[in-house]
């Protein structure tokens, strides 16, 4: 020890100001006043809130939204605005940035365009969900089908579940849709499926439907209908995992519920943040 500070502070390559910001921890608290200390500020007016936080991080874990969604859910139902870039830096920061591999977006070369018909009811996309075996009351697996069509301009929806996946079902099903539908339908498209052959599409055409197919192996020509499944496994199915229903009627009862949410309520981030219920007021007004 020189008990020179200068030469010290010269000897350790410091400032003065730092030798005795360390003296005075030394004196006050000993040596464990020379352990390293966090860096973060005291006060940070720009950090984003606990509960926003909670709230990202249960869009996140309940339904593997990515940051757009995440971003348009909080500013429609919390009104609060968030970018999508925030949204990313606090998963990023929470290691939670990553989506499970079949939901990645694919690099653009790999994407088919996206188009859109112009008008509600030109084109109605319809196909069926095969659903996981239910247990019955007697305890034997029932398998069960839900039938879905979505309108190619708005997204707006009508589901059903059937216990059979047949011509008959299909038929029950299309009538069912005229019911519910709030538009004339044009022309109704479907997969090459047995259920909507012969007996079906006879029927689309006697009640002044056209019927046309896709394309076999094809069934991006129907990605509407083939993406609307997709999410409703991630966010309706995925959720009632557990939950003990052996019984059709029951089972379409919370499918109805899940079809006016996603009607009425979720936004959609293919027309624009926008719910289909919204966009069909939309289009119509114009």
């Amino acid at each position: 020890m020189t008990g020179s500070v200068a030469a010290t502070c010269r000897y350790f390559g410091i400032s003065r100001q730092v030798f005795y910001r360390w003296k005075n921890r030394y004196e006050e608290q000993g040596l464990d006043g020379l352990k390293d200390r966090s860096s973060r500020p005291h006060y940070s007016p720009r950090t984003t809130e606990t509960d926003l936080v909670a709230k990202i991080i249960h869009l996140r874990q309940s339904y593997h939204f990515g940051p757009q969604k995440i971003a348009m859910y909080l500013a429609r139902y919390h009104d609060v605005t968030i970018s999508c870039s925030g949204v990313w830096r606090i998963l990023k920061r929470l290691e939670m940035n990553r989506l499970p591999s079949s939901q990645r977006y694919k690099p653009h070369k790999q994407r088919w365009k996206r188009y859109e018909k112009q008008r509600p009811g030109h084109h109605v996309q319809v196909d069926v969900k095969f659903l996981a075996p239910i247990k019955d009351k007697d305890g034997k697996l029932r398998k069960h089908y839900q039938f879905t069509a979505i309108d190619d301009c708005t997204r707006l929806r009508v589901l059903r579940i059937y216990p059979r996946c047949d011509q008959k079902s299909a038929i029950a099903f299309i009538d069912y849709v005229a019911q519910r539908i709030p538009f004339t339908i044009d022309t109704i498209q479907t997969d090459n499926g047995s259920e909507f052959q012969t007996a079906f599409h006879w029927h689309v055409l006697d009640k002044g439907y056209g019927h046309t197919y896709i394309r076999p192996a094809t069934p991006r020509l129907n990605g509407k209908v083939e993406r609307s499944h997709r999410i409703d496994g991630e966010e309706f199915y995925r959720l009632l995992e557990g939950v003990m229903i052996d019984d059709t009627n029951q089972l379409n009862e919370k499918l109805q519920e899940w079809e006016d949410y996603y009607n009425y309520h979720r936004p959609h981030g293919g027309i624009g943040g926008r719910t289909p219920f919204e966009k069909l007021l939309d289009v119509t007004k114009a």
